[in-house]
């Protein structure tokens, strides 16, 4: 492994936890292009550690999306970041032969971040002997969230309808699905030409997520409104719930990043909520028994100036 190792000490109103944070940690990737980047963040200490696999949105890498990765690993969870070819990192071409497949290349990366636990926990110093691999979520922000639904169960519909390949993944328990576009139905005419990944069937998605939606979020990809990112709540089977933020945007508040230019609704108090039900949703489904989802439910629904509000089936 190249790069370097850096523990950062981060304090929260409940508990004070050194994290240990690990880049780039290189992951063989035959045919790809470019080998796998991965940042690697986890709790300094504790053992049977649970997994986060993160995807990021469209031009991120590894090293965004910080709010999130630092509290989830701050709160006991080792989180796995992924750079994908999208990102502005590696500068890639629209012309680049790949750039069609990206969408499925992905999917191929998270699968490869699950395939390589065994390198990864090898390459974190004091992470050996640490992760629990019975209990692995996906998350995702976006593109991300698309990317991160398919090892759900969620499949690409083809030009006839039809869905197309199965790329679920059974070592995957639940998700967290942040700003995931919805049906294919309203797409703009560039979104219908350019991205037909964008043609989603929620059918098979039954792991239990939390899908997060702002009502204010209106995408230039459909004609539809804000509604559009509650699909795929309201299509997919199973133990789903959507939080939906009031006066969020794409960015719901902040959660690529600390003060970046694309936030257009920064808001640390939203962000915030996303990191405690998002880590509340996660331990509850990862730890059957877990009663802090149950808690911060209760919380929100009592809260008399709501920053959101919460369904669930």
């Amino acid at each position: 492994m190249s790069g370097s190792t850096a523990p950062t000490t981060l304090t929260t109103s409940t508990t004070s936890t050194t994290v240990i944070s690990a880049k780039p940690v290189v992951l063989s990737a035959p045919g790809r292009g470019e080998d796998l980047q991965v940042r690697v963040s986890a709790p300094a200490t504790g053992a049977d550690l649970p997994v986060i696999v993160f995807s990021h949105g469209f031009g991120w890498s590894m090293n965004g999306y910080a709010p999130l990765a630092d509290h989830w690993a701050a709160h006991g969870f080792v989180v796995v970041q992924p750079t994908h070819l999208d990102s502005r990192t590696l500068g890639i071409p629209a012309e680049d032969p790949r750039t069609p497949r990206i969408w499925r290349i992905r999917i191929e990366d998270l699968t490869r971040v699950l395939d390589g636990l065994d390198v990864l926990e090898a390459s974190v110093p004091g992470l050996g002997g640490r992760i629990d691999r019975d209990r692995i979520a996906v998350a995702g922000h976006s593109w991300g969230a698309q990317t991160a639904s398919t090892l759900l169960g969620a499949r690409v519909l083809d030009s006839a309808g039809a869905p197309g390949e199965d790329m679920s993944d059974p070592r995957v328990k639940a998700g967290v699905l942040l700003a995931l576009t919805g049906l294919g139905d309203d797409l703009t005419p560039f979104a219908a030409e350019h991205l037909p990944f964008l043609r989603p069937s929620f059918d098979a998605m039954t792991p239990p997520a939390l899908i997060v939606a702002g009502d204010n979020d209106r995408s230039q990809l459909s004609t539809r409104g804000p509604d559009w990112f509650t699909d795929p709540y309201t299509h997919s089977p199973g133990d789903k719930s959507l939080l939906t933020l009031f006066g969020a945007e794409h960015s719901l508040g902040g959660i690529p990043g600390y003060e970046v230019a694309e936030t257009t609704d920064e808001s640390p108090a939203r962000v915030a909520l996303i990191q405690q039900l998002s880590t509340a949703f996660l331990r509850s489904v990862l730890y059957p028994g877990d009663t802090g989802w149950k808690a911060a439910t209760v919380a929100l629904e009592g809260d008399p100036d709501p920053l959101g509000k919460l369904q669930s089936k």
